[in-house]
């Protein structure tokens, strides 16, 4: 057994079911911040055209946001119901780095910038899920279940 393995296999038998509240509340949280990059889409469209002219870093920026929003949507769901919750948090990642270090981190490192806060926050909780899964109130844990 691997050290991957052995992550997983501690993960899977040592949950609280009070981290099952904390992972729905994850989902909803990334799923509503899905949500909210649709509904800007005014924004993001003007940060498409304020590029000038549209080459490959505007084809770029809008697979990206593509991606983003796609992601957050299903992989809010995904951990909300506790469904491939170690995919759910692991798609996830990418996302919130790239929000940490390339658009948070550029209003500062201040304690008023709540964005950045809840950026390191949510990112954190993923990788907390992605080590120990899904916990006893999960899709995960009734198809495992039917497996045994």
């Amino acid at each position: 057994m691997n050290l991957v393995h052995k992550i997983e296999h501690w993960g899977d038998h040592y949950h609280s079911k009070a981290t099952d509240v904390i992972r729905i509340c994850l989902g909803v949280i990334i799923l509503m911040k899905g949500i909210t990059v649709i509904m800007s889409r005014d924004a993001v469209y003007s940060l498409l055209l304020d590029s000038g002219k549209f080459d490959f870093s505007s084809v770029l920026l809008a697979g990206i946001v593509h991606y983003i929003v796609f992601a957050h949507i299903v992989g809010g769901i995904f951990l909300i119901v506790g469904l491939l919750t170690r995919f759910a948090a692991v798609i996830q990642i990418p996302i919130l780095l790239g929000a940490i270090l390339f658009v948070n981190i550029t209003k500062g490192f201040t304690f008023f910038n709540s964005e950045l806060w809840l950026s390191i926050m949510v990112l954190l909780l993923l990788v907390v899920f992605w080590i120990i899964g899904a916990g006893p109130y999960s899709v995960d844990n009734t198809i495992h279940k039917k497996r045994i």
